[in-house]
């Protein structure tokens, strides 16, 4: 459905992306994950047509965006990190703007409008306009507006980003409903268990590049020696940690409250050192977990960085 082939931008002398190739096969759910920085909003806005590339090629069910962006845009549905709705407004009247953006006009943009708003749970709203709407009711029409047209391709970029649990739970069902009923999904966030739950196929680019591809437990084999221990520890301090960080075979150490986030490529062999140092810092211990790769862990492995930082 989607193909890149040696794709690359530039922004002066900087690349921001650097000959990635992949495919996202039709009905696929693709998971795009960078930290920040990486060209992961450069690669969509490509895809979207939004930017000029320097070399490469995207096509967009078979059609090349270069020669014929017009009739590959009408298969895209983009839900932005920015939202893309109008205030002054109401929600019947911007999912409209963009439907008729789409193409669509009479009986039929009026039953894509109602469709749209009873999918995303705002039919109530439909006269209202979002100014005084929540964030995750914000994020909710954003979705309605992109899929007015009932595209082939729909593309998320940090689509829960700062709403309510509750919200959050609402967009990522509604995700998983459009997916199940034929669309492709292209969904980038920071949340890593939305994408590990979610995502049938995951790409990490950093620097520009794509690092890794595959699926959840391709990717985790690519990092089998990496392991987390989680310690329930009180009275912990950053000395503590500092020497934690000096044993052998420890790859990161996290301080987050009371508890100790240690990654390490030999846990059984490490522990006993690990509880030396803390006994040694007269620290109290409540709980000790060993945990096997996720795919947070094989960010970090990969790119050297949280997906937050």
């Amino acid at each position: 459905m989607i193909k890149l082939k040696n794709l690359v931008k530039k922004y002066g002398q900087n690349i921001a992306v650097d000959n990635i190739n992949f495919n996202v096969n039709e009905g696929e759910f693709f998971g795009l994950l960078g930290p920040n920085g990486a060209g992961k909003s450069t690669t969509i806005n490509s895809i979207c047509g939004l930017l000029k590339i320097e070399q490469g090629e995207i096509t967009i069910d078979g059609i090349d965006i270069k020669k014929n962006p017009l009739e590959a845009k009408k298969r895209i549905g983009l839900v932005p990190q920015e939202l893309a709705i109008f205030d002054e407004l109401t929600a019947s009247e911007n999912i409209e703007f963009f439907g008729k953006l789409a193409g669509l006009r009479g009986n039929l943009l009026k039953e894509r409008i109602n469709e749209a708003l009873e999918f995303v749970g705002l039919s109530h709203k439909a006269k209202t306009t979002p100014h005084d709407f929540s964030g995750g009711m914000k994020r909710r029409l954003n979705i309605a507006c992109a899929i007015v047209h009932h595209p082939k391709i729909i593309i998320l970029d940090e689509p829960t980003v700062g709403i309510d649990p509750q919200s959050r739970h609402h967009i990522l069902d509604s995700v998983k409903q459009l997916n199940k009923l034929g669309s492709t999904v292209i969904y980038t966030s920071h949340y890593m268990e939305e994408v590990e739950a979610i995502c049938d196929q995951i790409a990490i680019i950093d620097h520009g590049r794509l690092i890794a591809e595959g699926t959840k437990e391709e990717l985790k084999k690519l990092v089998l020696e990496e392991e987390k221990i989680l310690i329930e520890a009180l009275d912990v301090n950053f000395n503590t940690v500092d020497e934690i960080k000096l044993l052998n075979t420890i790859k990161d150490v996290k301080l987050d409250e009371n508890q100790l986030k240690i990654v390490t490529s030999d846990s059984q062999h490490i522990l006993q050192d690990i509880l030396f140092v803390l006994s040694k810092n007269q620290v109290r211990i409540k709980g000790i977990q060993i945990i096997e790769p996720d795919l947070e862990t094989v960010f970090l492995a990969l790119t050297g960085r949280n997906l937050r930082d």
